[in-house]
């Protein structure tokens, strides 16, 4: 690298995996409060023929554009560890699977 050559960074990069993990994990997370509490789902109902789901939807990728921009902002000069943010992501992401898949559902709230 020569001396007028920018060092190349990660964190933009980072950022968006982490984020859209992390959104995976807040869908998985919303739609088991929301199956289990009936006073959540009535209040995660914004549009009547899709029940709860469109709140669902809604406020997790709400929650993912707000991560991604904040993670975006502090990380976007900067070269972060993509061992860390990988491992992360990997389990947000399996976790968000599990907490959407029914019998996983089911288990956790005894039924």
């Amino acid at each position: 690298m020569t001396a007028n050559e920018a060092p190349i960074t990660n964190g933009r990069g980072a950022a968006t995996i982490l984020a859209a993990a992390a959104g995976c994990f807040a869908l998985g997370v919303l739609a088991l409060a929301g199956d289990a509490s009936p006073a959540l789902a009535a209040r995660l109902k914004f549009w009547t023929p899709t029940g709860p789901l469109s709140g669902v939807t809604d406020v997790a990728i709400l929650f993912w554009l707000i991560l991604w921009f904040g993670l975006n902002r502090m990380w976007r000069d900067r070269t972060v560890s993509m061992t860390r943010v990988n491992i992360a992501s990997i389990l947000l992401f399996a976790g968000g699977v599990l907490l959407t898949f029914p019998p996983f559902m089911d288990l956790l709230q005894g039924k």
